[in-house]
């Protein structure tokens, strides 16, 4: 019997590291940054991997890493002394990616994707998040680290944006861009496209398949935030085609169109959606215009309008009881401007009127009503309705295929609610403090989440399907098992072996080769 035994992290660990493996990741950072000193602990490539592996098993800062590292066996396969393992190594080998290397790195490690996994890049969607750091005020090292508007409700931090690319096959993302919190999404639009265009025409020119090569069949999609004149006119003139969408209120002789006009579209993909298809100049060009009635969509819009009309008349209620009992000391104007904020929210004021009567503080009095009618009118006008528009005539797509077009977004939402998932592949915690160093915190969990998102992709071709967290705990279930034997002196024998292995576990253990990794003794 063992004298003592240790548990190892094994299955995710190795699972990762296989696929940083076949990506070349360390090679292809190593290959752009150029070799280090004889006595640097390890390559900047071997420093982004283990960052990158980290990141999509188990998030920590860098001061902790090597705590945790202590608890995976992946120090069987990549030797590294404990000094090399210090966080100021990795900050030094971070310092070391200059700002270049960066899109340089993403454009081969991608590039290298496509050609190892064959992954379909006919669909592209585009979007924009931000997230919260723990930068100081005064911190003046970090202009990418700006308050503005956090889409995490956290108004009280410095937030860094970031846009991706992401492809429909598996929602593996292809660009990664930071940009400072305070910026419009709009604004950063042009410099994500062009980008992407040039990593296109790269992969175009290093491909055999000339599917990579037909324009026709790349396809961008993105929200309505990202609509410009500019915005339009660079799209005009690049290889991409698009599918976008219209603010409805913005259109509303279209809104008006009777319902006859409407068509089902395809029943057994999309229940309850009717369409009917129109041109429009739009954006200094005729476009082709989709206008979308989805029952699903008119159900929710209603029930979230009723909660939102709930809690404009209970705070208008409360108001006309305060001013019933002359409780207020606001001048007439001050309490009008207390009920705009209150009908302020999306169609509240279209349903709601108001009535302040009254001169003196003490006098005003409130009545309010729920107009059924402009209800009802507001209902048929624009709840379900949804108005898409594309540069792609019905001989390239037709209407079931822009829809289905447009709603790939989710591709992309779900890889942001990845990111934030504070257990698995989470862009939190960042600890870092300079413009540069936040850079590269990006790219690696860019990384990550391409890598998890591979993962699920390859599982998923072999009849399985899971959600990334699914997968890692699966594949976390697959443990190392240290047994030590101490003799009556000296270091003690020990013995390695896995723990035992259901059916799914050794699915995706021979899907991602971890024979190679697991002990021999």
């Amino acid at each position: 019997m063992p004298d003592r035994t240790r548990h190892l992290a094994f299955g995710d660990v190795a699972a990762v590291w296989e696929m940083l493996r076949r990506l070349r990741v360390a090679e292809i950072v190593d290959e752009v940054v150029g070799s280090r000193r004889s006595d640097a602990g390890a390559s900047v490539g071997t420093y982004i991997a283990l960052a990158t592996l980290n990141r999509v098993v188990d998030p920590c800062s860098k001061l902790a890493f090597a705590q945790w590292w202590q608890k995976t066996a992946g120090d069987r396969w990549l030797h590294l002394a404990p000094r090399a393992l210090d966080h100021r190594r990795f900050w030094e080998a971070m310092d070391a990616i200059e700002e270049d290397d960066l899109k340089e790195i993403e454009r081969r490690i991608v590039l290298a994707m496509v050609d190892t996994f064959s992954v379909d890049l006919s669909g592209l969607v585009l979007d924009m998040t931000n997230f919260a750091t723990w930068i100081d005020s005064g911190n003046d090292r970090a202009p990418i680290a700006q308050r503005g508007h956090s889409k995490q409700k956290r108004n009280d931090l410095r937030i860094v944006g970031l846009g991706l690319v992401v492809s429909t096959d598996g929602g593996i993302p292809l660009v990664g861009h930071a940009y400072p919190g305070n910026s419009p999404d709009v604004t950063q639009f042009a410099p994500m496209v062009k980008e992407l265009v040039s990593r296109f025409e790269a992969l175009g020119a290093e491909s055999d398949e000339n599917t990579l090569s037909d324009a026709s069949k790349l396809t961008l999609v993105y929200d309505a935030g990202q609509n410009s004149e500019d915005n339009y006119e660079l799209l005009d003139h690049s290889v991409l085609s698009f599918v976008g969408s219209l603010p409805p209120s913005d259109h509303s002789d279209l809104l008006a169109v009777e319902k006859d006009r409407y068509k089902v579209v395809d029943q057994e993909r999309f229940p309850g959606l009717v369409a009917f298809e129109t041109t429009k100049v739009v954006f200094g060009n005729k476009r082709r215009l989709v206008v979308c009635h989805s029952d699903g969509l008119h159900e929710k819009q209603s029930r979230g309008f009723d909660q939102t009309l709930a809690k404009a008349t209970r705070q208008l209620g409360e108001l006309q009881a305060r001013l019933t009992r002359g409780k207020t000391r606001k001048a007439k104007d001050n309490v009008a401007a207390e009920i705009a904020h209150i009908l302020a929210p999306r169609w509240v004021s279209r349903v709601i009127s108001t009535t302040l009567s009254g001169e003196q503080p003490r006098e005003l009095r409130l009545s309010f009503r729920i107009n059924e009618l402009a209800r009802t009118a507001l209902e048929e006008e624009l709840f379900g309705k949804r108005i898409l528009f594309t540069d792609k005539g019905p001989e390239h797509a037709s209407t079931a295929e822009i829809v289905a077009e447009y709603r790939s977004q989710e591709a992309v939402e779900a890889d942001f609610r990845q990111m934030k998932d504070p257990k698995v592949v989470s862009f939190s915690p960042m600890f870092h403090f300079t413009e540069q160093e936040i850079h590269v915190h990006v790219l690696y969990c860019v990384l990550a989440l391409l890598v998890a998102r591979l993962m699920v992709r390859e599982a998923e071709h072999t009849g399985m399907h899971m959600s990334v967290r699914e997968l890692l705990d699966t594949l976390a279930g697959i443990q190392e098992t240290l047994m030590l034997y101490q003799g009556e002196r000296g270091r003690p024998r020990a013995r390695r072996m896995l723990t035992e292995i259901d059916p799914t576990q050794q699915r995706l253990y021979d899907l991602f080769g971890l024979d190679s990794y697991a002990p021999k003794w």
